[in-house]
C-alpha cells in the first residue's frame, strides 16, 4: 500500500501571479505624520495663546527670549520670531475679537428669544384668563336682554360671534399680528360695550386703510380700550367719548387710544393689563417701543403704543 502524502501548502503570491501585496506600513512615514500633526496641534495651539495673553506678558516672554539667545550667542532668530509673534498677536487679537462678538452677539439672540417666548406664553396665558371671563359676561348680559330687550340681545349676540370670528383666526394662525386685525377685533368689542353701556359711550375710529397692513402686537390694542372703559368711561355717570387713533411720524406707528373719560394714571408701572403691554414690547423690541400714558388738555386720558413702521409683506 502507498501511503497518501499530505496536502501541499499553497506556495505563498509571487510578484507575478496577478494578486496585490500590501506593504506594511513604513515606521518612518507613521512618525512623519504623527510630528506634522503635533507641529500643526503646537502651531494653533501657539496662534490661540497669542489670540488671549496680554501684550504685557509677550513683551516679557520676548525680553527673557532676547536675554537667552544674547547668551546663547543666536540673537537673530530670536528677534525674527518676537516680530512674527507681534504680528501674529495683531491678526489673532482680531480674530479672538471677532469671534467673542459672533459669539455674544449668538447667545444675546437667544436670550432675547427666550424672553420674547416667555412674555409671549404669559400674554397667551392671559389671555385664556380674560377671554372666558369676558364671553361669560356678555353671555350674561344676552340671556338678560333676551328678557326685557329681545332687539338689543340678537345685536349683541350677532356683534359677538363677529367678535369671535376676529378673534379665533388670529390665536389659531401662527402669522405676524397687523393693526387692521386688532382694529377689526377691537371695533367688534366696542360693539358689545355699546349695547351694555347704551348712549353712555360714543366710540370713533380714525385709523387710514394704508396702515391697516402694519405689524402690530396682537391683544394690545384691545388692553388699551379696555382700560379706557373700565378706568375711565365706566366710572363716569354721562359716560363720554373714546377714540382709536393711528399715525406714522419718523419711521414710527402711533396708536392712541384717548377716551373723555374719569382719567386714571395708574401709580408706578401700572395694573396687570398695562405691566403685561410693556413687558411685551420691551421683549419684542427693546428701547424702539414703549407705552405712553399721559393726559390731554381737555381732560381724561391718553394712551399711546409707539412701535417701529413695518408693513406685513404679503
Amino acid at each position: 500500500m502507498t501511503a497518501t502524502s499530505p496536502h501541499p501548502s499553497p506556495a505563498p503570491p509571487s510578484a507575478g501571479s496577478g494578486q496585490p501585496v500590501s506593504a506594511p506600513p513604513s515606521a518612518s512615514g507613521q512618525a512623519l505624520r504623527e510630528i506634522r500633526s503635533g507641529v500643526v496641534a503646537m502651531w494653533w495651539g501657539f496662534f490661540d495663546w497669542l489670540a488671549v495673553v496680554s501684550w504685557k506678558k509677550l513683551l516679557l516672554v520676548c525680553l527673557l527670549a532676547l536675554i537667552l539667545g544674547g547668551i546663547l550667542q543666536h540673537p537673530i532668530p530670536v528677534v525674527l520670531g518676537a516680530l512674527a509673534s507681534f504680528i501674529i498677536k495683531t491678526v489673532a487679537g482680531g480674530k479672538r475679537r471677532a469671534e467673542m462678538s459672533a459669539d455674544e452677539a449668538v447667545k444675546r439672540a437667544e436670550r432675547e428669544q427666550l424672553e420674547r417666548m416667555v412674555v409671549e406664553a404669559r400674554m397667551q396665558a392671559l389671555q385664556a384668563q380674560i377671554e372666558p371671563h369676558f364671553l361669560f359676561n356678555t353671555l350674561a348680559s344676552i340671556d338678560q336682554l333676551i328678557c326685557t330687550d329681545p332687539p338689543r340681545a340678537s345685536k349683541m349676540q350677532r356683534t359677538l360671534i363677529r367678535y369671535l370670528r376676529s378673534a379665533m383666526p388670529q390665536i389659531r394662525e401662527g402669522a405676524r399680528p397687523t393693526l387692521g386685525q386688532q382694529v377689526e377685533l377691537c371695533q367688534a368689542f366696542l360693539e358689545i360695550m355699546a349695547v351694555r353701556m347704551e348712549e353712555r359711550m360714543q366710540a370713533v375710529v380714525r385709523v387710514p386703510e394704508g396702515l391697516k397692513s402694519a405689524v402690530f402686537p396682537s391683544m394690545m390694542l384691545q388692553t388699551l380700550v379696555e382700560n379706557a372703559i373700565k378706568h375711565g368711561l365706566e366710572p363716569k355717570a354721562e359716560g363720554g367719548r373714546l377714540e382709536i387713533v393711528a399715525e406714522v411720524a419718523d419711521g414710527e406707528l402711533f396708536v392712541h387710544v384717548i377716551d373723555t373719560g374719569a382719567g386714571f394714571m395708574p401709580k408706578g408701572e401700572g395694573g396687570v393689563g398695562l405691566t403685561n403691554v410693556r413687558e411685551r414690547l420691551q421683549a419684542l423690541y427693546g428701547q424702539r417701543a414703549e407705552l405712553i400714558i399721559a393726559v390731554p388738555p381737555g381732560g381724561g386720558t391718553r394712551a399711546t403704543i409707539r412701535v417701529p413702521y413695518e408693513i406685513v409683506r404679503a
